[in-house]
């Protein structure tokens, strides 16, 4: 095979990768998998899509081995292939956010209209955590929380928050968290705690940031109704600022 033959083939392939994400939905579907394996089903529940749309995004992913795929009885369910997937998409966003005028204008324009106080780092949580002078709260749904969460997150998804504010104490900064820098659970959290009095901030970026960095993940269930942190019982696990324990 002559030289050039085999460049453009090497290139052909890479165009694959790049062609199977030059979708929204699959883009979204990568943020979402990014959290925890989904159902098809669920997928489509998240997206407001068919079944049969997903499926049809991610069979394009899954062509591009971005994807990979397990029965269970009736199910599909997806999760990513691997970590570098996840990167992937956070490096898109970053040249994007840096080059396309667009994205900034509506980064700031939509976004940081919706909160004026500066975001706390990924450093300043683990700083503050580590001191005990911050909350961390975990909005996202619960089987997101179960697959992997920031230690000592309190559980709370956005849904159910305005029924459990009492389980957060005011004494401290609560920070929220959720799927990603565009994901608007942290912002709705954030507001509604302000609004009953409470001091809250929201992290910068979100979970899956979080982990790509290669700071400490836990996984499993949150308690069945968290006692209020500072009261007497388990005390919750803290975040540790060297990466890799947990």
């Amino acid at each position: 095979m002559a030289r050039d033959d085999t460049v453009q083939r090497l290139y052909a392939e890479l165009a694959r990768v790049a062609k199977a994400l030059s979708s929204p939905s699959r883009l979204q579907l990568v943020q979402i998998l990014a959290q925890s394996e989904r159902s098809v089903e669920a997928l489509g529940r998240e997206l407001g899509l068919s079944t049969a749309n997903v499926s049809h995004h991610l069979q394009a992913l899954r062509e591009a081995r971005l994807v990979e795929a397990r029965r269970e009885g009736l199910f599909v369910h997806y999760r990513l292939a691997g970590p570098d997937v996840f990167d992937l998409l956070n490096l898109l966003r970053q040249v994007g956010e840096r080059r396309l005028a667009e994205i900034d204008r509506m980064v700031k324009g939509y976004y940081r209209s919706r909160d004026q106080m500066e975001a706390v780092t990924r450093d300043e949580l683990v700083r503050r955590a580590r001191e005990g002078t911050a909350i961390v709260l975990d909005v996202r749904p619960e089987e997101e929380y179960r697959a992997g969460h920031i230690p000592g997150a309190v559980s709370v998804p956005l849904d159910q928050l305005a029924a459990r504010l009492e389980e957060l104490p005011r004494e401290k900064e609560v920070v929220a968290y959720c799927r990603g820098p565009y994901c608007f659970m942290a912002f709705e959290a954030v507001q509604m705690l302000r609004v009953r009095g409470w001091s809250a901030r929201r992290l910068e970026e979100g979970f899956p940031e979080w982990r790509a960095s290669g700071l400490p993940v836990v996984s499993g269930s949150a308690p069945e109704r968290q006692k209020r942190p500072g009261t007497k019982g388990p005390a919750p696990a803290r975040v540790r600022a060297k990466r890799g324990t947990t």
